[in-house]
């Protein structure tokens, strides 16, 4: 009867196991929605801003308005340090979404130090934090609390260093590498090379039939000012679009261990009772050969 009771311990803590990821699930598929909803609202403005700035880049590229020596828009040939900003969550229990945003940020890392060009790696979200830090690799800075709750100001503060820095030559290079929200049942894994900007898509031709009008003496306070906010909000958007994605992981990752879960109780309801049968047929076994006994 031990066994049973073991068999039966076992059940009533893998149904209590199913309860919790059922509830983490329903959860999961909850907060999902409002962060759908927001990366909806935020994607449209995200698009039209790198639109914005790929048409004034191409204009200066092709029409050669003046700020075509504006440092945000020129490709550095060999650039000497890097900034590597990666968003990952402050929690777990979200399947692969965490690796494969730390497998993209070591992929780069390699890629940098086999050309000899110094990395500052900066972390948002602990779980990333923690792995880096576990495995001795350098963090420049890091913040926690803010991949789970997106926060423009903080976003804000956060890139204005990379930014700055950027600006003054101390680096040569800006990326952002975040897992991005695709569909309910799939995460994207963006690696964005934010600065300096791309300018080798956008076509002479359409900066010719463009509407914007530069004038000389505005360029470099407009850049300035566009720059700043294309790459700020970018910085915003990773975190609306990684939260979505991180609750659309989980919420797979619980419907999956739920799922697990009930095919375990399943399989121990069936040892249970066979474990039951042996014992009932033991004892009339011994029953029975009692009797003989007393004849």
């Amino acid at each position: 009867m031990a066994n049973l009771k073991d068999i039966q311990r076992q059940i009533k803590s893998v149904s209590n196991t199913q309860k919790t990821t059922r509830a983490m699930k329903l959860v999961s598929t909850a907060k999902l929605r409002r962060a759908d909803e927001l990366a909806k609202r935020s994607r449209l403005y995200a698009t039209k801003m790198n639109q914005v700035i790929a048409e004034i880049a191409g204009r200066i590229k092709c029409n050669k308005v003046g700020g075509i020596d504006n440092r945000y828009f020129v490709e550095i040939e060999n650039p000497k340090m890097v900034d590597i900003v990666f968003v990952t969550a402050d929690k777990g229990l979200c399947g692969g979404f965490n690796i494969q945003t730390i497998k993209a940020v070591k992929k780069l890392l390699k890629e940098y130090k086999d050309e000899n060009v110094k990395v500052r790696l900066r972390g948002i979200g602990k779980k990333g934090i923690e792995f880096f830090k576990y495995n001795e690799v350098e963090l420049f800075d890091s913040v926690i609390n803010l991949s789970s709750k997106p926060d423009k100001v903080r976003s804000d503060e956060f890139i204005a260093t990379s930014i700055e820095d950027y600006k003054d030559g101390k680096i040569d290079g800006l990326h952002i590498i975040y897992n991005g929200f695709k569909n309910m049942m799939t995460q994207e894994l963006h690696v964005m090379k934010l600065l300096p900007v791309d300018t080798k898509q956008f076509e002479c031709g359409e900066a010719q039939n463009s509407v914007l009008e530069i004038e000389a003496q505005d360029e470099e306070h407009m850049l300035d000012s566009l720059v700043n906010k294309y790459v700020g909000f970018s910085m915003y958007y990773s975190l609306i679009d990684s939260v979505a994605a991180e609750h659309s992981a989980r919420m797979q990752a619980m419907d999956t261990a739920t799922n697990n879960a009930s095919d375990m109780v399943r399989s121990l309801n069936v040892k249970f009772n066979k474990a039951r049968q042996a014992a009932i047929t033991t004892e009339l076994i011994e029953i029975i050969s009692g009797v003989e006994s007393m004849k």
